[in-house]
């Protein structure tokens, strides 16, 4: 459902606030604890807490210390600085859209994609927020990064945002579960994250869509990091923007912040970039992906059932060495299979059928 920021801002203001610690003690406090922990994590100690998170089905809590979150933490953000902000990755990858601390379907994801390093995947960003359990979600998604840094990548999502997650339950979650200053050190890793990647030049992925300001990748590559996310402009519409089919060129959004766009302005920023598809999340979708603009923009959702209020589907979205693409559905979960091992909602032979009839290329 549409986030209107002018709602966003009068909850802020409205609710009874929690002291932070000030700028200047967070930031002393912040640069103390960097220098402390500047090693990366031993892969041993790495792997056993993917371990520990991998054992979390059935919706119970995992155990993590809260030094090794910090951990996690401080040694993405290392990463996250250390590759560009526009991502140049290849083909095969597994493309998989919002998460939104729905845990148990993270883990379906991966069951259905494979577990890293078996596979290469991109995720679209909007880890946090809405779900039950985004403090397992988030750490199983940095910790995987950490210990396999070139087969996974995760992009910034406008959940990935301390004005917006302060609000709709992350901040709520650290907070139970730990304590702000966690939620403060969130917040500094999020403020790294690259926000957008490109598959062997032709394939653009990003959280939200294109933008009025946005006229070639050079000025994707130029945001520095690490930055919190403006109201407007062309990292704002990276995050928060809509494709609309009602309409041409560009229109004010009923978000309340950033634009949508007509499919008119896919196609002539594709041509203009010599590229052949834009890949963004964001949005609710039906049955987990959606296409607009005749399939030269597609919208992947990879949260089943979401929030429990939608009954739509969840995607994964397959990119082989050709280029073709082809979905793996994930239905909501029922009642009578939570709590037990996972299993494949079709079968290989049923998910080949499936992935046979909407497959497609992005190469003519």
């Amino acid at each position: 459902p549409p986030l209107h920021v002018s709602h966003i801002l009068s909850r802020e203001n409205s609710k009874e606030k929690t002291p932070l610690i000030s700028p200047i003690d967070y930031q002393f406090w912040i640069k103390r604890m960097m220098t402390s922990m500047e090693g990366m994590v031993e892969k041993g100690v790495l792997d056993d807490i993917i371990r520990r998170l991998l054992e979390g089905r059935g919706g119970k809590q995992v155990q993590l210390s809260e030094s090794e979150i910090r951990q996690l933490c401080f040694n993405a953000r290392q990463i996250f600085l250390s590759q560009p902000n526009l991502l140049e990755l290849h083909a095969p990858i597994r493309i998989c859209g919002d998460i939104h601390g729905q845990y148990q379907d993270l883990l379906r994801l991966f069951e259905y994609g494979g577990y890293p390093p078996s596979a290469n995947f991109l995720f679209l960003g909007d880890y946090v927020d809405r779900g039950k359990q985004s403090l397992e979600t988030i750490c199983l998604l940095l910790a995987y990064k950490i210990r396999y840094p070139s087969k996974i990548y995760l992009l910034r999502g406008n959940h990935e945002d301390a004005k917006i997650n302060r609000i709709y339950g992350f901040y709520d979650e650290c907070k139970r579960r730990f304590n702000v200053r966690l939620w403060k050190i969130f917040t500094d890793c999020f403020n790294c994250l690259p926000v957008a990647a490109l598959i062997d030049d032709k394939i653009l992925c990003m959280h939200g869509g294109l933008s009025p300001e946005l006229d070639n990748l050079n000025q994707i590559r130029e945001i520095q990091r690490p930055t919190e996310i403006p109201d407007s402009g062309l990292l704002c519409d990276l995050l928060w923007s809509d494709p609309d089919q009602k309409i041409e060129g560009w229109a004010d959004s009923d978000r309340g912040i950033s634009c949508t766009f007509g499919a008119d302005k896919v196609a002539e920023f594709l041509d203009k970039n010599d590229l052949d598809l834009i890949c963004r999340g964001h949005q609710v979708v039906e049955d987990g992906y959606e296409f607009f603009a005749k399939r030269r923009l597609v919208t992947i959702f990879s949260a089943p059932n979401y929030g429990g209020e939608f009954d739509n589907a969840g995607a994964l979205l397959s990119v082989d060495e050709s280029l073709v693409c082809s979905f793996e559905i994930m239905k909501p979960a029922t009642a009578s299979s939570s709590g037990h091992p996972l299993k494949k909602v079709c079968s290989s032979a049923e998910i080949l059928k499936f992935a046979e009839k909407i497959g497609f290329s992005v190469r003519s």
